[in-house]
């Protein structure tokens, strides 16, 4: 059986001194296994609209997108076949896409919501784990399926930054319009109702999506211990008085100095001259 020393010396050197005031303890923890980073630009996708924001659109001319935000991202995950330890993510993205749709040249724009989706899939790698897992979490009674008891699979999380509202155009429908997968019932009620298939004009969008997928496992592991983490700030009671409150808020200097190209530095990514590939 191996032995753990109860002062390593990683330990040794995160603390001040020769002194060992740290123990090792065992935690259970997510570890990623496998993750990939994706700058997505999303060419024409088909905006899904309810049957009364389908009427507006119907009449339009024009329009322009305001912003778009990521609803959810739906993840199935699936062992590769003869890739033992690789598993693929399909996962399903939902976006709310904020739309100004113009009837008429000049008019005053109609402010709408729809509904695109996009999927991708990725292959990464997680491991192996051939054991079943039960928690207390689980109760016979309920049957919840998502705590039920299962083999050792590992968890694939995404990470969505806000996406980027890139174009918006507006054309005649060709077809029917039918979504790439069942809309699931509670986003059909986050916008009111039904989607239609039925519409004369059709919207399409370009959104600019950064996103971060992995794979993890809960592992037991040895890390070093120092204390619990105590709240040494006090909590401090808001004041009732709004202009005390205020009182204490810094003034926003930046707000009416903005910082020029040059006091941005090369870290922020700003480097419009360098600009490569087929979404620039």
């Amino acid at each position: 059986m191996a032995e753990y020393s109860s002062c390593p010396e990683q330990e040794i050197s995160a603390v001040s001194g020769d002194n060992c005031d740290s123990r090792s303890v065992c935690i259970d923890a997510l570890r990623v296994y496998d993750s990939c980073s994706d700058k997505d630009c999303l060419r024409d996708l088909k905006v899904y609209f309810t049957e009364e924001n389908q009427n507006i659109v119907d009449s339009a001319v024009s329009v322009r997108i305001k912003e778009a935000d990521v609803i959810s991202v739906l993840t199935d995950l699936e062992p590769v076949p003869f890739h033992k330890g690789f598993y693929s993510v399909d996962m399903t993205y939902f976006f709310n896409v904020s739309l100004e749709v113009f009837t008429a040249p000049g008019s005053s724009p109609v402010s709408v919501d729809g509904l695109a989706i996009f999927n991708k899939k990725v292959i990464l790698y997680g491991s192996e784990g051939s054991v079943k897992v039960f928690t207390s979490e689980y109760c016979v009674d309920d049957m919840d399926i998502q705590k039920a008891p299962g083999k050792n699979l590992p968890k694939a999380t995404v990470q969505v930054a806000k996406p980027i509202a890139l174009s918006a155009k507006v054309c005649d429908c060709v077809s029917l319009v039918n979504p790439p997968c069942r809309i699931p019932d509670k986003m059909c009620q986050c916008f009111g109702g039904e989607f239609t298939t039925s519409a004369s004009r059709c919207v399409f969008v370009t959104l600019g999506v950064f996103s971060i997928v992995q794979i993890e496992r809960n592992v037991q592991i040895m890390v070093p211990s120092y204390d619990f983490c105590i709240p040494e700030k006090e909590c401090k009671t808001s004041s009732d008085n709004p202009c005390e409150v205020f009182s204490h808020l810094d003034f926003p200097t930046n707000e009416f100095f903005p910082p020029n190209v040059s006091e941005l530095g090369t870290d922020n990514g700003y480097n419009f001259g360098c600009c490569r590939g087929s979404c620039c």
